[in-house]
């Protein structure tokens, strides 16, 4: 009787041991499978960033190049909002630019500061020129050859539409004042990250040869 017993005791050992074994092999296969589904789920959202990083997302807008190209994206419009007078100190030799502070401006602004008694620009022409630009909304200088130590050289069929249509008429040795509605300057677009979407600009330009 004791023999029959231990032997059915042995038996149940057995088989407990195999159930205990089934239940750990298949609790090993479960974390596997878990581990793999973590791992393609990670492998996915990698591939998905980098997809919206180098295509600029869903809207098919290009990417910009610069760093902080998504500075004024998040900051929003300048649409509406008021010029301030110039907030920056002046690079060492820039006039002076007497922004129309209060309601920004709609329509092209041309305001001779000082004549010119060289040649005259004509829109067809490339210009070399000084000159300093100030965003309407926060009076930040966003540009300036006076701070490059150098003036710059565009031809007047490349530039923004303010300058085509505002530089024609001046003469070498003139300074001009001009205010940009932002549909003749970057419009919503905007130039990262120093010109914001729907910004208008004030610049002064003078004229110091033309070609």
């Amino acid at each position: 009787m004791a023999a029959a017993k231990n032997k059915r005791t042995r038996k149940k050992s057995y088989k407990q041991l195999r159930i205990e074994a089934e239940l750990a092999a298949q609790r090993r296969q479960h974390r596997r499978r878990q581990v793999i589904t973590l791992a393609s789920i990670a492998a996915a959202v990698v591939v998905i960033a980098g997809v919206v990083l180098f295509t600029g997302g869903d809207d098919g807008e290009e990417v910009a190049t610069d760093s902080n190209a998504s500075t004024f994206t998040t900051a929003g419009s300048s649409a509406g909002k008021p010029c301030v007078a110039v907030s920056d100190q002046l690079p060492a030799g820039a006039p002076a630019v007497p922004v129309d502070v209060g309601a920004p401006p709609t329509q092209l602004i041309k305001r001779d500061l000082q004549e010119g008694t060289g040649a005259e620009v004509a829109a067809s022409n490339t210009v070399t020129v000084n000159y300093i630009g100030v965003a309407c909304s926060t009076g930040k200088i966003f540009d300036s050859s006076y701070e490059r130590g150098q003036p710059a050289t565009f031809a007047l069929s490349g530039v923004i539409k303010g300058w085509t249509d505002g530089i024609p008429g001046m003469k070498v040795g003139g300074q001009r004042l001009l205010g940009i509605p932002s549909d003749q300057a970057y419009g919503p677009a905007g130039s990262p990250p120093d010109i914001a979407p729907d910004e208008p600009l004030w610049f002064v330009v003078e004229i110091i040869g033309v070609s």
